[in-house]
């Protein structure tokens, strides 16, 4: 990642890791609505399916798939992730990895359901085609990759712009809850920008995109 190792990055998560969940929490009804709004969407999409939920950072949504999966592989490259997700109530059998997404450790064709969270906001420009590569693989035939995403609205006073990297990646400055502040990438998508970089690749079975969060649902074309 120029300008941002992707060192740098897994450190900032690891130590947001305990207090990560707050993001989820903040007090805007319409914000909490579209969130709750997802979660009714992605449990209809767990029913009965084998899920890899990667980066699973805290566990927040295994938590609510493992009410409907047969079974979820939960992984994240963050120790602490791992740790914070381990603590979550899953109503169905959970393993715990720890791995990233540039070399997912699964066979191919391993997963009837993918779920990105919050992750290609993270993601350079120039590896999507890469990452989407990765997913791709593990996925089995006819399966569903959801990713879930936030708008600038959703960051509040966290979003402090840091201009872009040689790549045209946006690059932001965040700090961490002892005050230690890092710069991270940190793309942000119009529906015009989801189309444009996954229609390529996927065929898009939905895309919703409101003023905090988008998400969408995709087929392998």
């Amino acid at each position: 990642m120029t300008n941002m190792p992707e060192s740098n990055l897994i450190k900032y998560y690891c130590r947001w890791a305990p207090d990560y969940e707050r993001i989820y929490y903040r007090d805007n009804p319409e914000r909490r609505q579209e969130i709750d709004d997802e979660v009714v969407r992605l449990k209809k999409l767990a029913a009965g399916k084998t899920v890899l939920d990667i980066p699973c950072g805290t566990g927040y949504w295994l938590e609510f798939m493992s009410q409907t999966a047969h079974e979820i592989t939960a992984a994240d490259i963050s120790a602490e992730m791992l740790r914070e997700a381990r603590l979550k109530k899953a109503a169905c059998p959970v393993m715990f990895v720890q791995a990233g997404l540039e070399s997912i450790p699964f066979e191919d064709h391993s997963f009837d359901l993918i779920a990105l969270g919050f992750w290609l906001s993270h993601q350079p420009k120039q590896s999507y085609e890469k990452l989407f590569d990765e997913l791709n693989r593990v996925l089995r035939p006819g399966g569903t990759i959801w990713i879930i995403d936030n708008n600038p609205p959703a960051e509040g006073n966290m979003r402090r712009l840091a201009g872009h990297d040689a790549a045209g990646n946006q690059l932001i400055k965040r700090k961490v809850p002892d005050g230690e502040e890092f710069q991270i990438i940190k793309n942000y998508f119009s529906e015009e920008d989801l189309r444009r970089v996954l229609e390529p690749f996927y065929r898009i079975e939905r895309l919703t995109h409101k003023p905090y969060y988008w998400s969408v649902e995709l087929r392998v074309r």
